[in-house]
């Protein structure tokens, strides 16, 4: 019995291990397995908007049309096939056929894709597609169609959907001459591909069979010949044809270039005089924005455009090209035309004559500033001096905090200034604030005749100091003047040599004086006491602004006119202009063109239109009419702007009282891109009464005058102590959040949590907490798949768990039982020492660095010039004395 049992005993102890081993690697499989679905999730979480499917199947099922509103509306998804490209630059194209008993019209864009994934696609319509295949490679001198093909629509850098006016459609199918759609798009770096993943990225298209009264189509002109040299700091590239065919009339604007391209723009000539369509940065999203003004292009007309590229930080010339090493200078523009002329897709490749473009209006050398948003999510960043140049202009950048908020400084200025109706603001060229006031003189009922003609000019000018400079710290005095010189001051603003440009509107001029104490009248527009209309004429002038480059200087005119005028820096007429539309048929003139300002950086004027309760920006070269922000919380009212180029841009505003509406007096802080606004503000003891002017400085604390109160408030964003709430935790204490944040956080979270406690309440050269936020939740949302995924394996290893914690443990009783001993060696045949070996294994495997393969360097490949596209008054009223009057109504609109 015993010498039977010594027999069995050796297979059963080794039956153990052999459970335990299998128990083991059974386990070490399932979290090998786990932990390789954990490591692609926040990857593929990344590319969800992109619509990748796994199956191309499930790709090849969403190209059927699917009704969406009734018979004559449905949809159509055109979209690759899961492909996996797998050499850089890549063009590859998928065809769709149209249905051809029946013509339909194409008015919605809506794109599927990610720029981590897709540099750019591009739409085709046309009669028959090179290739019959599911898909195929279309940057090699095949292409894309057979027969000549249609640009119909194009999308790059997460550009939004496209939607097209009423009435206006894509005509496709029966008689339209396509019966294909073709699909390009250009995988730029294909390092996104080093999962496997299968791209299915695409356009659904919302269409119609309806009749559409007007056809839209594309107009291309495209630069095929420019070639950028290294280290050249401005590269124009220019493209102009005459136009020959029936009326087209813009309505949208594209622009394309690769990392060089600084601005895009585009016009029309008739007569020699430029009107532009559409200007824009094209490191923004490559979208179809609106046109900037209604224009139409007909016969004998030319079209033209410009591209300015930069070769800075290049070691080599840059040529046109395919790649995204080369570079491209597109603009896009979408018409419409009636449908019996109508033409899809025209395009322009001539340079243009230098003649012509010597007179291209200055806007279209001037870069337009992009974010650091934007600039952050810039493709193809192949060369490390494009990466240097990206991120210093990530670092010149600002952008408003999102605890961001202006409050009064109640102690400012520590001393009375003594001043009466302030009605404007100013900065020198040291930073010091220059108020201009009205001294014992106000503006009331009587001030003025019927024909604005000044009623009370025995009383003589203002004796006191109408000019102060004051140190916007403290609010001292450190300079009086503008003695004996004005009678109703208005408008102040200050040129590059310090001058001061004024307007006053009982003497109907506009002056500039210098500022040296002197009050020597250095220039005098408009004749004294003599209202007028003709050009040589003011009609109570409200507000001058001064270009910083040329010195030229507008001036708003004013409360018996409605124009802006244009003169020389010389005082030399140039031109004037009304007000603006972005609606077709709906020309509002300005009522009271109040207050004006320059922005440098866009080379645009903005103006309050006070009556009308709106600002009204231009491009300052030409007049050309730009953008219109019309809000709600403005109540009606408009009295002065002043503008910021921190972050992409910003607008200081100021409302005022209207009889049509009981919104507060305050403050605006609004986005000059979004238009938003993004924070008001308003004193804290006193209240606004006629808030008239408004300055900011390079500081970040903005002045308001108030005509009514005869005051001056300082506002500012920085605080020295206060309570904020940051990842969900309130402290007052910044010092222990810091603290906090440095032991709790993980390490790659320190910098941008400590940074974010660390800033101060003003403007920042960090990005946007918000977008840090929306990361985060991103993040967030991303994980909880892998948090759901991990319930199953979890589980399974528990229960695998037990049953051989069980038999390890019998099997050491019996042993200890049996040998009166519980030593357990660590030989390669025991469980520690397996566990060990699998335990190395699994952890070499996991690598991240060999898990995802090196970023392949670029392959140049052929250039299909038409298919491809490489790597966007004071009111009327008796309530207070205070208040200033118009006695003229409001003029009829001038053309």
């Amino acid at each position: 019995m015993a010498s039977r049992s010594r027999t069995v005993r050796p297979p059963a102890a080794g039956g153990v291990m052999g459970v335990a081993v299998v128990c083991v690697v059974v386990l070490a499989f399932i979290c090998h397995s786990h932990s390789r679905k954990l490591q692609n999730t926040l990857y593929r979480a990344r590319r969800s908007q992109e619509k990748v499917l796994h199956d191309p199947s499930d790709c090849v099922s969403r190209t059927n049309p699917k009704v969406f509103t009734n018979s004559d509306n449905f949809s159509l998804d055109i979209q690759m096939p899961g492909v996996v490209p797998t050499v850089s630059d890549t063009y590859l194209c998928t065809a769709i056929a149209l249905p051809t008993t029946r013509d339909a019209y194409i008015v919605d864009f809506i794109p599927h894709a990610s720029m981590d994934t897709v540099h750019h696609m591009l739409l085709f319509g046309c009669q028959t597609p090179v290739s019959s295949s599911s898909y195929w490679d279309c940057g090699s001198v095949r292409g894309t169609c057979e027969d000549e093909a249609s640009i119909m629509y194009a999308w790059a850098r997460n550009a939004p959907p496209t939607r097209l006016p009423k009435d206006v459609g894509f005509k496709v199918g029966r008689n339209s001459g396509m019966s294909h759609l073709v699909l390009q798009i250009h995988y730029g770096d294909v390092s996104a591909f080093n999962d496997h993943h299968k791209d299915c990225s695409g356009i659904t298209l919302r269409m119609t069979s309806k009749l559409q009264p007007f056809i839209a189509g594309i107009y291309l002109l495209m630069s095929v010949d420019t070639v950028i040299l290294p280290g050249k700091r401005v590269t124009n590239a220019d493209v102009a044809c005459e136009y020959a065919s029936y009326p087209i009339y813009p309505f949208a604007f594209r622009t394309h270039t690769h990392r060089l391209g600084q601005v895009v723009s585009g016009y029309r000539i008739r007569d020699g005089r430029w009107n532009l369509i559409g200007r824009q940065s094209p490191q923004r999203p490559q979208a179809f924005y609106p046109a900037h003004k209604e224009v139409d292009v007909k016969y004998g007309d030319t079209i033209a455009a410009r591209c300015v590229f930069t070769g800075e930080g290049r070691t080599s010339k840059t040529f046109i090209g395919g790649t995204s090493d080369d570079e491209m200078c597109n603009f896009y523009i979408m018409y419409y035309m009636e449908s019996k002329h109508a033409i899809p897709y025209m395009n322009c490749m001539d340079p243009g004559s230098k003649d012509l473009f010597q007179h291209i209006p200055a806007e279209a050398n001037v870069p337009i500033t992009v974010s650091s948003g934007h600039m952050n999510s810039m493709m193809h960043m192949g060369h490390s001096t494009d990466n240097k140049l990206a991120l210093d202009k990530d670092k010149a950048e600002q952008v408003l905090d999102q605890d961001y908020h202006l409050e009064q400084i109640s102690t400012w200025p520590q001393s009375s200034l003594q001043l009466g109706q302030v009605s404007g603001l100013a900065l020198d060229s040291d930073a010091n604030l220059v108020i201009f006031h009205r001294g014992d003189h106000r503006w009331g009922a009587s001030s003025f005749d019927s024909q604005a003609r000044y009623q009370q000019r025995s009383q003589g000018p203002i004796q006191q100091s109408t000019i102060l400079v004051v140190d916007p710290a403290k609010g001292n005095i450190l300079k009086a003047s503008g003695r004996d010189m004005f009678f109703l001051p208005h408008g102040i603003t200050t040129d590059k040599k310090n001058n001061y440009w004024v307007t006053d509107v009982a003497l109907h001029q506009v002056l500039k004086v210098s500022s040296d104490g002197r009050d020597t009248v250095l220039l005098a527009l408009g004749e004294a006491f003599t209202p007028g209309s003709d050009n040589n004429h003011f009609c109570q002038p409200t507000d001058v602004a001064v270009d910083t480059d040329t010195g030229n200087i507008f001036v708003s005119d004013g409360y018996c006119n409605a124009r802006i005028m244009k003169f020389t820096a010389e005082g030399k007429y140039m031109f004037q202009w009304g007000a603006g539309s972005s609606k077709r048929k709906r020309h509002i003139p300005f009522r009271i063109p109040h207050s004006l300002v320059f922005l440098p950086d866009r080379q645009e004027v903005c103006v309050a239109d006070r009556e009308n309760g709106r600002i009204q920006c231009f491009i300052a070269q030409t007049g050309d009419f730009v953008k219109e922000i019309l809000k709600e919380e403005f109540g009606g009212e408009v009295f002065a702007i002043t503008y910021s180029p921190a972050g992409d841009g910003l607008i200081f505003a100021v409302n005022g009282d209207s009889p049509y509406h009981s919104n507060p007096l305050r403050g605006f802080v609004i986005d000059y891109s979004t238009m938003d606004i993004l924070d008001t503000f308003n004193p804290e003891k006193q209240e606004f009464q006629m808030p008239h002017d408004i300055v900011e400085t390079r500081g970040g604390s903005v002045f308001v005058g108030d005509a009514g109160s005869g005051s001056v408030f300082k506002f500012t964003n920085e605080k020295s102590h206060r309570s904020v709430k940051k990842a969900g935790i309130e402290v007052e204490e910044l010092d222990e959040m810091e603290t906090f944040v440095q032991t709790k956080v993980r390490p790659e979270h320190n910098t941008s949590k400590t940074a974010a406690i660390q800033e101060k309440q003003t403007v920042s050269l960090q990005p946007e907490p918000q977008e840090e936020g929306e990361e985060e939740e991103e993040k967030k949302s991303a994980a909880k798949p892998g948090t759901e995924q991990g319930v199953l394996p979890a589980l399974i290893t528990s229960l695998l768990l037990i049953p051989l914690l069980v038999v390890v443990s019998v099997g050491v009783f019996i042993c200890c039982r049996k040998n009166n001993a519980c030593e357990v060696k660590t030989e390669p045949g025991s469980v520690r020492g397996i566990l060990g070996k699998i335990r190395g294994k699994a952890v070499g495997s996991l690598n991240l660095g060999n898990f995802f393969a090196s970023r392949k360097g670029y392959s140049r490949q052929g250039f299909d010039q038409l298919s491809t596209e490489g790597s966007d008054q004071e009111r009327n009223s008796s309530d207070s004395e205070n208040e200033e009057y118009s006695a003229l109504p409001p003029p009829p609109p001038s053309s």
